[in-house]
């Protein structure tokens, strides 16, 4: 571990963690299907408490949880942390009953969540979500927004026991733990013409009326599919925060995670990074060891340059973050990127180096491979954290 001012408590639970994922968590991933929930791995990362810390812990804490478990056992990483972008939205904006219905349950591994914002024609642009939701009372037509009829009354009908309902109506795409989660967090235009003003969260159980879901097969071994909402009913009581602000708990959520995403790529880095050194130590070439190749060496020294900066920009923005700075967007934003291009470099070159055995099915390197691609799409792709990074330089040029 690099020295980053880290504890030696923090640095002790690092190489814990890494040691609990080789022995306890890899075998049971090993055993999961790809593309579905391994609930057994999700279980014992329960029975570990790591899915109480998700709550409980701040984002650096988060980031040296990901970033361990990624080195030894990516499966596990990511179930962490699926777990964590569900319910996290939950923990921070639900009412005493949402939270005291799902987190304990999650915590504990027996309640499986899932983040529901992409769609098929709103992945990078969140604010163009079209998932409607309907109030009640209105023939099918959208709640009233803020330029509407003044005679109709804004938002969801209230029912005869006063509970405002909507109903859901649309497609999620691309979501991860769908459709076997047992909620979901769900992004959906109350407000029509609103853009992310008028976007509001709510907390959608999987047994809902009208909820249906479909696998997708895609590249990465977890579980991704779509999501089809018929009139799903939902209520006051499933909101989370305010009706028509559901924006800032998405980007809220995604502003912890983003830091933590590029830690899962600097695990994985770090992973290739040392199965790269072991192998050119060892592998014999043009009459020595392929680490005698100034080219080689080099090229080692690279990797190695890149992930030591990758983590320590991870772990800067994970602290910022935690002592509430100002630039927490900005500096997620450019973790995110930075650590997922360099995972992606880092891996593709390790392949290199290895040769042909590296994409034998099975071998770590494959599979890290595999693994690497996703995050620099998934909460934001590289060019949408781009756009972030130079929106915030601009507001504050425009400041001082």
């Amino acid at each position: 571990m690099p020295a980053f001012s880290l504890e030696p408590s923090q640095t002790a639970r690092c190489a814990e963690l890494r040691a609990l994922a080789a022995d306890r968590l890899r075998p049971l991933a090993e055993k999961g299907e790809p593309g579905r929930v391994n609930r057994p791995l999700v279980a014992e990362l329960g029975r570990l408490g790591l899915l109480e810390r998700l709550f409980t812990s701040g984002a650096l804490d988060l980031c040296l949880m990901r970033e361990s478990l990624a080195h030894a056992c990516t499966e596990a990483e990511t179930a962490l942390a699926l777990q964590g972008l569900g319910a996290h939205p939950v923990h921070a904006h639900g009412t005493p009953a949402q939270r005291d219905r799902w987190l304990p349950a999650v915590g504990e591994g027996s309640a499986v969540a899932a983040f529901a914002l992409s769609e098929p024609g709103a992945g990078s642009d969140a604010a163009a979500l079209g998932l409607r939701a309907e109030g009640e009372g209105y023939g099918g037509s959208s709640p009233a927004g803020p330029s509407a009829d003044p005679s109709r009354t804004a938002g969801p009908v209230a029912e005869s026991d006063g509970s405002s309902r909507w109903r859901l109506t649309g497609e999620k795409c691309w979501i991860s733990n769908a459709p076997e989660a047992d909620f979901y967090t769900v992004f959906a235009r109350t407000t029509p013409g609103a853009g992310a003003r008028g976007v509001t969260a709510f907390l959608v159980p999987a047994d809902r009326p009208g909820l249906t879901g479909t696998a997708l097969d895609m590249l990465s071994p977890h579980p991704i599919g779509a999501l089809a909402f018929d009139a799903v009913p939902v209520s006051a009581d499933d909101v989370l925060g305010e009706v028509d602000r559901g924006f800032r708990v998405a980007m809220g959520t995604l502003n912890l995670f983003r830091p933590s995403v590029g830690a899962f790529a600097v695990g994985m880095a770090q992973a290739a990074l040392d199965a790269t050194l072991v192998h050119t130590s060892r592998r014999d070439a043009f009459g020595g060891k392929l680490r005698d190749l100034q080219s080689v060496a080099h090229t080692v020294a690279e990797m190695a340059l890149r992930t030591d900066a990758a983590r320590l920009m991870v772990y800067a923005a994970a602290t910022a973050y935690d002592e509430g700075a100002p630039d927490v967007p900005k500096r997620a934003a450019m973790a995110k990127l930075l650590a997922t291009e360099t995972a992606q470099y880092v891996v593709d070159t390790a392949v290199q180096l290895h040769g042909a055995r590296a994409l034998q099915r099975g071998h770590l390197l494959e599979h890290l491979y595999r693994e690497v691609r996703a995050p620099r799409i998934y909460e934001g792709a590289s060019e949408v954290q781009r756009g972030i990074i130079a929106k915030e330089l601009y507001a504050d040029l425009e400041v001082s």
